[in-house]
């Protein structure tokens, strides 16, 4: 079973190493990469003001968030959602650094990159020169996000987690399923393998009642018929 964890983070700006500070988290569980239904997702106290342009992309201003928990009273919620899965995130760097900053912050142990995946790069390897961002990918997938009006740490989470399925190859299982029926009937033409189910002859003899009425009625509807002419 893989499990694999998909989540996105809001924060007070980009430098963690300057005091910047994270004030919500959103995630979404996948398990063989089938989405299970199963979120998280919290608002942190940043315990600072938020820059004014940083609230026009996430909308989470300090006076909303002061009333929510710092992130030492749910890091323990996190580390047991997120448990020993494989994270991923859209410009992971972004977020695993903050997430780890703020682990440290507090004695906990720190994610190691060798269990990330960041959609940005599967992106730019798969579109090099392409407009790569979320909003673009969704377009390019036609992943409804609509309501995407502001960034959000769970919305963000549930868009990439379709997007990075569809960067796998499809978010419809059955269409692996499909694929692989396909591929098994390829096979067995290619090496006449096609089974028929043999059933042998079988014979109707017509009684001679039978065949003297057949010439009446050929005698009387189709005249000058081929059979009928002489040589």
């Amino acid at each position: 079973m893989t499990r694999e964890i998909v989540f996105d983070t809001e924060t007070t700006g980009f430098d963690y190493d300057k005091g910047d500070r994270l004030v919500e988290i959103g995630a979404v569980e996948l398990v063989n990469h089938v989405p299970t239904g199963v979120t998280f997702h919290r608002y942190i106290n940043p315990e600072r003001e938020v820059p004014e342009e940083v609230v026009k992309v996430h909308g989470l201003t300090y006076e909303f968030l002061k009333d929510y928990p710092t992130f030492d009273k749910v890091a323990d919620e996190w580390i047991d959602f997120v448990g020993d899965a494989v994270l991923v995130a859209h410009n992971a760097t972004f977020d695993i650094n903050f997430v780890n900053y703020e682990l440290k912050q507090i004695g906990k142990q720190q994610y190691s990159w060798d269990r990330v995946v960041d959609t940005l790069e599967i992106a730019r390897l798969l579109f090099p020169g392409s407009r790569n961002n979320l909003d673009a990918l969704c377009k390019r997938f036609n992943v409804d996000n609509t309501a995407r009006t502001f960034h959000g740490a769970l919305l963000d989470a549930q868009l990439l987690s379709e997007v990075y399925l569809e960067l796998l190859g499809g978010r419809e299982p059955s269409l692996l399923l499909d694929a692989k029926k396909n591929k098994k009937s390829a096979e067995a033409s290619d090496n006449n393998e096609i089974t028929r189910n043999f059933r042998e002859s079988r014979d109707f003899p017509l009684s001679q009642q039978e065949l003297s009425l057949h010439e009446e009625f050929l005698s009387k509807k189709i005249k000058n018929a081929l059979w009928n002419v002489e040589n």
